[in-house]
């Protein structure tokens, strides 16, 4: 039989302090309920919320939803006093419907919506007892907030050549780090060592850098090849994949399927089966090819495609089978047009698209992109499977004029794309977040996603021809940019709050958090820890930038 206290439910501040009632005296009150009273007697107060402490995750019952009941020190105390044959104090009486009654039926539905909005938090997987991991990276962000730059330490990385990207593996323990003049560098991000360095990992600039568990990771580059290695034994490659003939720009990599994703200049993607690997490579087959390709990207759950262009157009394909190849004139093409923004939504027309410069082989006019839609898509009004959605998202200040997109990163839980867009005549450069739109579609064949965009901000103009690679923060309430010698720490919000606790009904821009400058050169990359409270930034001269609090 739980006693009340000062940490009970029920129970107030001053309970425990005097003489402890007998546990017959507390069960006979609580079974009881509430007490009848002389009908002259009025009603007790109803206790003060300040005096009922609730236990952490659960709903506090309001104060309308105690009236007319007793409070159980009130129980006690009247229990004790008859024992001892002293007058018992008046019980409070019952309440008679009226208007009183009527406030209590409002408690009570402010307590179904408080119980209702708590299930629905539940079901979000958010709350103490569901995702404790939210309050962690709460806190995280705000130690991202105290970052200086005095407290960044310098990798020795001496002379590699700039560096284009930054990976950590999925556990933290290691920085690779791709470097231009042919090399990969392994470091140890807690205690700041070097590992170990691939001095001729490839015959050209290493590009990018991909984890496939916390042992394989795989590298691309200017060489046209793919190599994979295992932290194991670092002495030689595991492989070797050749496919692509030009440039390697970027990899993905499919969990579920343990398929490996590269694109390349030469606007190709393919798909390669690490399943079948062997020491001659691994399977492989071309899987879609565009145009003016920059960078690919899937999706976390691996449900969408997207690319990007370099003529300022973003591919997307919907409802993603990695099994199938898409040759040219096989995917239908839902629709072509510009993203929706503020201004889109009160209106009821949307611009199309530039007609020069069009990734697709095909006309990007509506009738024909209805032309390769399957007939039987048409009669079932759904979206087949790889069908592709053709935009042109909307960028401040560039609506009269093409940009290129030159990074793409996805939200990590996959409501939103990030993508760098600089224009054609690179004297601009923006960083913009397009919200993932779900719902009912404008035609029956057109797809069930859309983008808008939410937030943006404008980078600083320096560095003009390289690529400079952002990204999220792991749970996705950060965004570092890299801003001329350093790099900037952006939040949807000044509190850093989710993105879908804070959507604008307008595009808004994306607050700075903190700046951070500490290098000689122009950022070109950098990269959240997965598991420390740790940012690693790399620059055109080489330097590699280790950012963390100081305890």
């Amino acid at each position: 039989m739980f006693t009340f206290g000062p940490g009970s439910p029920g129970g107030d501040g001053t309970a425990g302090t005097g003489t402890e009632e007998p546990a017959s005296h507390a069960g006979q009150a609580t079974a009881a309920g509430p007490l009848p009273s002389p009908p002259e007697a009025d009603a007790a107060p109803p206790p003060s919320p300040s005096r009922s402490p609730r236990r952490p995750g659960v709903p506090s019952l309001p104060p309308a939803a105690h009236a007319g009941e007793l409070e159980p020190h009130a129980a006690l105390d009247s229990s004790a006093a008859s024992t001892q044959g002293e007058p018992s104090p008046p019980s409070p009486a019952r309440r008679r419907p009226g208007p009183d009654c009527r406030a209590g039926g409002r408690g009570r539905h402010g307590l179904g919506a408080r119980l209702f909005g708590w299930l629905r938090e539940r079901s979000l997987g958010r709350g103490l007892f569901v995702d404790p991991a939210r309050d962690n990276f709460r806190t995280m962000t705000n130690l991202y907030g105290s970052i200086h730059p005095a407290d960044s330490v310098y990798l020795s990385t001496r002379t590699h050549g700039a560096v284009f990207n930054l990976e950590y593996s999925p556990d933290g323990s290691v920085l690779t780090v791709a470097c231009e003049q042919t090399e990969v560098l392994l470091f140890d991000p807690i205690s700041s060592k070097h590992i170990k360095t691939l001095s001729e990992a490839h015959e050209d600039c290493v590009n990018n850098i991909r984890f496939l568990d916390n042992r394989l990771f795989a590298t691309c580059s200017d060489d046209t090849t793919i190599a994979l290695w295992d932290l194991r034994k670092l002495n030689t490659k595991v492989c070797t994949l050749h496919g692509h003939t030009s440039w390697v720009k970027n990899i993905e990599y499919d969990t579920n399927t343990r398929l490996l994703v590269t694109s390349g200049f030469d606007g190709n993607v393919i798909i390669w089966d690490t399943n079948r690997c062997t020491e001659d490579g691994c399977p492989h087959k071309k899987f879609f090819h565009t145009r003016f390709l920059m960078r690919m990207r899937l999706t976390p759950d691996c449900s969408k495609m997207l690319i990007s262009t370099s003529s300022g157009y973003l591919l997307i394909l919907h409802d993603l089978d990695l099994t199938k190849s898409l040759e040219v004139g096989s995917y239908p093409i839902l629709r072509a047009r510009r993203t929706t923004s503020s201004s889109d939504l009160t209106t009821s027309g949307s611009s199309g698209p530039r007609v020069s410069g069009s990734p697709c082989h095909h006309s990007d006019s509506n009738s024909s992109s209805e032309k390769y839609m399957s007939r039987a898509s048409q009669r079932e009004g759904v979206s087949p499977r790889n069908s592709l959605e053709v935009l042109t998202p909307e960028v401040p200040g560039e609506r009269d004029r093409g940009n290129c997109i030159t990074s793409l990163q996805l939200h990590p839980k996959g409501w939103a794309t990030l993508l760098r867009c600089s224009s054609n005549t690179d004297d601009q450069e923006w960083t913009c977040v397009y919200e993932f739109q779900e719902g009912a579609p404008v035609r029956p064949v057109s797809p069930r996603c859309s983008l808008r965009l939410t937030h943006y901000i404008e980078e600083a103009n320096v560095g003009r021809g390289y690529i400079k690679e952002l990204c999220f923060s792991p749970d996705g309430r950060m965004i570092s940019s890299p801003h001329g010698y350093g790099i900037r720490l952006l939040g949807f919000d000044k509190q850093c709050s989710e993105l879908i606790d804070c959507l604008p009904k307008e595009a808004s821009p994306l607050r700075v958090i903190r700046s951070l400058y500490s290098h000689n050169d122009v950022v070109l990359t950098t990269k959240f820890s997965p598991t420390h409270c740790q940012i690693a930034s790399g620059c055109l001269s080489g330097r590699v930038s280790l950012y963390q609090p100081k305890f």
